[in-house]
């Protein structure tokens, strides 16, 4: 495959024109931003960019990791759940298409390098999951041997995220697996209830050893939780990456 002719990197924020909109829950939006030509991100999966909006008159910038592949030409796509205490996911969510966004990067962070691991656990909560789908949908497209694992919590079965294409993988994908945990399960429900324990990460992630890897993202009270969890387990620091 010939190399793209041009590869973004910017300290400085760049003007990115929004083309496409796309509802992935009831508070969860892929907002598609174009690039020129056939440039690409300089990234790897799990590396973030930064989104820049001044809100009542005060600059403001928060992280936000491409659920696009790498690589991709044209375009990257960010995935991104409203808060309403979430400053830029409400500006966001309240933009339209042809609205050009201010971002800078992308940013190195905890990411997915090419054989760094035989068997890789992903631990999200909510939009945790978001640095981890480029890096599933990544080292899946490639058919690279990996086998894969996900551990994804959330509230309600509604606000899962991309959850079409999660149980689309489980089918097609014998290297990956997926397990949910809901804090509000309909009747009948099989899978995980509550929050994710020690019993649920011994039970879904593969076992510590120096081919396993560790990703681990969500809200930070259940992180620092989940991160002291998994030491206990035996995954060593080095094993846990946190996006």
């Amino acid at each position: 495959m010939l190399e793209p002719v041009t590869r973004i990197k910017s300290k400085t924020p760049v003007a990115y024109e929004l083309r496409a909109i796309h509802r992935d829950t009831h508070d969860t939006k892929t907002f598609c931003f174009a690039l020129p030509g056939d440039a690409t991100l300089d990234m790897l999966p799990g590396d973030y960019l930064y989104v820049h909006a001044t809100v009542d008159g005060k600059a403001v910038k928060r992280p936000y990791t491409p659920s696009s592949m790498p690589g991709a030409t044209g375009y990257f796509d960010l995935t991104v759940k409203r808060y309403e205490t979430g400053t830029i996911s409400k500006y966001l969510h309240g933009c339209e298409l042809g609205d050009r966004v201010l971002m800078s990067g992308p940013n190195s962070g905890g990411h997915w390098v090419d054989g760094m691991a035989k068997q890789v656990g992903f631990v999200a909560g909510g939009t945790g999951i978001t640095p981890m789908i480029s890096i599933i949908r990544w080292i899946l497209a490639r058919c690279l041997p990996v086998e894969l694992f996900l551990v994804f919590a959330n509230k309600a079965e509604a606000d899962i995220i991309f959850r079409e294409e999660w149980d689309k993988d489980v089918r097609e994908h014998a290297n990956f697996h997926c397990y949910h945990v809901l804090e509000q399960p309909p009747a009948g429900w099989s899978q995980g209830t509550g929050r994710i324990t020690e019993t649920t990460l011994r039970a879904q992630l593969p076992e510590p050893g120096p081919d396993t890897v560790i990703f681990l993202c969500g809200p930070p009270p259940m992180t620092d939780a989940l991160e002291t969890t998994l030491k206990a387990i035996g995954h060593s620091e080095q094993s846990i990456i946190l996006p």
